[in-house]
């Protein structure tokens, strides 16, 4: 039989391959809506299960049957908004203008950063038409979960409608408690910002998906076969091993087809492997999702809909334990 060759695989949309700041990703751009609130929130991602539910696919050979459907569990303990941040435009693009910060801000957030005595400022003092864009920070509250963590994460968060509602939107929440429930609506579509899963130090095959060699090549087998010419450096588009795993990714259009507040739906006695019970409300999110089990998971709206997905949430008839 002839040879089967294979002679480069893996993107090169990603480089470099190096390991992510922070075990956490950093949004980079945020869709928009018309209606005021956040554009996203955060969770906890708790592992994998399945579901027995009725597709609702418009152009599906199963339409109307009941299908058995992977699922991941994500974990959303309420957020606090911690500040509002004002920005401006300029030649550079948006840069921070202003911020007012929360009085009453949580003393596990000492442990992240340091927290002013006062705020010099109020919410109030600010007016809409001086600025371009409005943001509120927000950070996480992981001692209500069971993973043994109290240090909270504090990322930034887009919020929708115009400048105007975003303001007003801001003194009603800045300091308090938002739920899942309030952001994020079943059936709805997400992209999914998560840190994978750290593989450490990995070779060519596993890192890049080269094909292995024959069993007479010299030297090494599962190496590439050809790394350039004998004179110059070698290029970077030629599979190395190197850092595997731990890398900021992005999921584009991840189907949400549940959001409950009540873990009793998918608790287990002994709980989840490796994480423990489930104390906040859940949401289930079709297929997988990057990242290891407690890694923080932050969902946001999409920012390129995929029109072939339903905006209506399934039938769940089932969810295993």
């Amino acid at each position: 039989m002839p040879t089967t060759r294979k002679p480069r695989s893996g993107s090169m949309q990603y480089w470099p391959r190096k390991r992510a700041k922070r075990p956490f990703a950093r949004v980079r751009s945020f869709s928009t809506a018309s209606e005021p609130g956040l554009l996203g929130f955060a969770g906890y991602k708790v592992g994998m299960t399945h579901v027995v539910m009725t597709d609702n696919r418009a152009h599906s050979l199963s339409k109307g049957k009941n299908i058995v459907c992977p699922v991941t569990i994500i974990e959303c303990p309420s957020i606090k908004t911690a500040s509002i941040i004002f920005y401006k435009k300029t030649t550079n693009g948006l840069q921070v203008s202003s911020a007012v910060v929360a009085s009453n801000l949580d003393k596990e957030l000492e442990r992240k950063i340091s927290i002013p005595k006062a705020a010099k400022k109020k919410i109030e003092d600010f007016k809409a038409e001086e600025y371009d864009d409005i943001r509120a920070l927000v950070y996480t509250q992981p001692k209500l979960t069971t993973i043994g963590k109290k240090k909270p994460e504090l990322f930034e968060m887009s919020l929708g409608g115009k400048i105007e509602d975003k303001i007003a939107w801001a003194k009603e929440n800045l300091g308090k408690e938002i739920n899942v429930s309030d952001v994020l609506k079943e059936g709805s579509h997400l992209d999914i910002h998560a840190v994978t899963k750290g593989k450490g130090l990995g070779g060519p095959m596993k890192r890049f998906g080269i094909g292995r060699r024959s069993h007479k090549s010299e030297k090494s087998i599962r190496n590439p076969g050809n790394v350039g010419p004998w004179t110059g450096a070698t290029q970077w588009r030629v599979a190395k091993a190197g850092q595997t795993g731990y890398h900021q990714r992005l999921e584009h259009n991840k189907w949400l087809i549940k959001v409950s507040t009540k873990p009793e739906e998918i608790n287990t006695k002994p709980g989840f492997k490796r994480y423990g019970v489930v104390k906040n409300p859940f949401v289930l999110i079709k297929g997988s999702v990057a990242g290891a089990t407690k890694r923080m998971i932050i969902l946001t709206n999409p920012i390129r809909p995929n029109r072939k997905i339903p905006k209506e949430a399934p039938a769940i008839n089932y969810i295993s334990k």
